[in-house]
């Protein structure tokens, strides 16, 4: 049986990682992907991390080693007994029974943080949304979902901007793409449905071919392809229209036409809070991790050993960061 596809993405606190992931998910099937949240692993309940003044974005404060050796077992198609952190209370649940599917998509605030952990995954995702956007999310989310105030909220994103800085942020040195949803001429309608996504497409994997696809940016609906060294930038304007999307959406398909089947459920659907919004900047990037993922399962099946640009790791290798600094 060919080993599981497996996908990692990082990213701060509030930065979207499962709004990403669900809506992959949901195309994939449910029986086909297991979904694995890193941030289970911690060390310490919240009580205990309030008495020993650390953050839960502190490696130490997180079993790393054992959820290194739990990613392996996944990758080598070997079930495991996963941790369960529970955000409503910050107290440990019972363990869970998790075998892995054909995709392993695993998401957490510390999820490449080292070079084994990284050498693990067929493709590595960062989310970089500007800190001001990620606040608002995490507020949102925290007020509506965890039970917080919004004044402890904003306190707690305070105390633990240190270890942001020091943990969090270097991993998008590492990642085959990283994806930053961002506000795009000053002025722009703060609708979270029109945010840009701004993609920066890394050289350690071979990405679609997009000629053909992409604009000059001459029209308020163009993606843009900006080469830069080592990788490409694309982007997708917040405001692209619903027929020109679509027309995107085609183009994209057509080019993992062994993958048809999966059309059937829709992309970049979101929430805030508990509202509900789309975003077709969002089904548009989440189609492109599902291109890697699908291409990424069809090398395997027949045989190769990985869909990377390159068989040699280059964990270890910083990539130079030609992202924007939207989180300093």
């Amino acid at each position: 049986m060919p080993r599981p596809i497996m996908l990692s993405i990082a990213g701060d606190s509030g930065s979207g990682k499962t709004t990403i992931t669900r809506g992959v998910v949901r195309v994939l099937g449910d029986d086909r992907v297991t979904h694995f949240c890193a941030d289970d692993y911690h060390r310490y309940d919240r009580r205990q991390r309030a008495e020993r003044c650390i953050t839960p974005l502190d490696p130490a404060c997180n079993y790393l080693d054992v959820l290194t050796c739990d990613i392996r077992h996944l990758r080598h198609n070997e079930a495991i007994l996963k941790p369960v952190y529970q955000h409503t209370d910050g107290t440990f649940g019972p363990p869970v029974y998790m075998s892995p599917a054909r995709f392993v998509v695993a998401e957490g605030l510390l999820i490449n943080h080292t070079s084994e952990l990284r050498d693990m995954f067929d493709i590595r995702v960062y989310l970089n949304p500007p800190e001001d956007v990620r606040r608002r999310w995490k507020v949102a989310r925290d007020c509506s979902r965890r039970g917080y105030s919004t004044d402890q909220v904003l306190r707690e994103l305070d105390r633990r901007e240190r270890d942001s800085e020091a943990y969090i942020r270097p991993q998008r040195h590492y990642a085959d793409i990283v994806i930053s949803f961002m506000p795009g001429t000053p002025g722009q309608s703060q609708d979270p449905g029109q945010l840009d996504a701004h993609l920066f497409l890394r050289d350690s994997l071979p990405h679609p071919d997009l000629a053909g696809v992409v604009g000059d940016g001459a029209d308020a609906d163009d993606l843009t392809l900006t080469e830069q060294p080592g990788e490409k930038e694309l982007r997708i304007p917040g405001t692209i229209s619903p027929a020109r999307a679509v027309a995107l959406e085609e183009a994209i398909w057509d080019r993992m036409q062994f993958a048809s089947h999966l059309r059937a459920q829709r992309l970049g659907e979101f929430t805030i809070g508990s509202d509900l919004h789309r975003s077709e900047a969002l089904g548009l990037t989440q189609l492109l991790l599902l291109y890697h993922l699908v291409t990424a399962r069809a090398v395997i099946a027949l045989g190769g050993q990985s869909a990377r640009a390159s068989a040699q790791s280059s964990a270890d290798i910083p990539v130079p960061d030609q992202v924007p600094a939207t989180n300093s």
